[in-house]
């Protein structure tokens, strides 16, 4: 017999290494619940690549992340302590590295050809991503091996024990999880229509 779809939270945090697909998600979650998704990338870059002043950002994520519903993707541990705390469900996206540099060599390389217009007008080049210190292959390379080191040791502490942790491994797990899960009507303000995931069903 069928196992019967599971609810999911309604206050999600989506994080992994570049290009592992941390929006797609995390927007596929917002649909589902019907609720806001914050993408971290919107509200930290600036036109021309300006980084936002760190108090200013944190400003923007605490007034996105208010409400009772949403989803957010992105790791920056600028916002942590924020985004973390008022989660209720983490989804770490833990690919392997060579199939997330895989990813990501296929999204530059769109979004280069086809001019793609990212947030606040910037826009990719693959001769930027391969060339330059500012390349996300090479901050991939960097923080791939840095996340599966410093998450689980984060999701230790104390003010992370109420995340219910979704580890998915490889895209088939992430599109099985995604498939088992079920959304539940919003009730009124205040109430609990999300209870978070059971995390040793859904761990890839």
């Amino acid at each position: 017999m069928p196992e019967s779809p599971r609810p999911i939270g309604r206050r999600i945090v989506v994080v992994g290494t570049t290009g592992s697909g941390k929006t797609t998600l995390a927007r596929q979650l917002a649909q589902r619940l019907g609720c806001p998704h914050v993408e971290a990338d919107v509200l930290f870059w600036g036109p021309h690549w300006t980084k936002t002043p760190v108090d200013e950002f944190r400003t923007q994520v605490d007034r996105a992340t208010a409400g009772d519903c949403w989803t957010f993707d992105g790791n920056y541990s600028k916002v942590r302590d924020i985004t973390w705390g008022r989660a209720d469900t983490l989804v770490w996206l833990d690919y392997p590295l060579p199939l997330v540099l895989w990813r990501l060599l296929r999204r530059t390389i769109r979004r280069s050809l086809n001019l793609e217009q990212l947030w606040n007008g910037n826009r990719e080049t693959l001769w930027h991503h391969l060339f330059t210190r500012d390349s996300l292959f090479l901050w991939a390379l960097q923080t791939h091996g840095r996340y599966r080191r410093e998450y689980p040791l984060l999701l230790q502490r104390p003010e992370y024990a109420h995340l219910a942790v979704i580890r998915l491994r490889s895209p088939g797990a992430t599109a099985a999880w995604l498939a088992s899960l079920k959304t539940r009507p919003r009730q009124a303000k205040g109430s609990d229509s999300y209870p978070a995931a059971d995390s040793d069903s859904y761990t890839g």
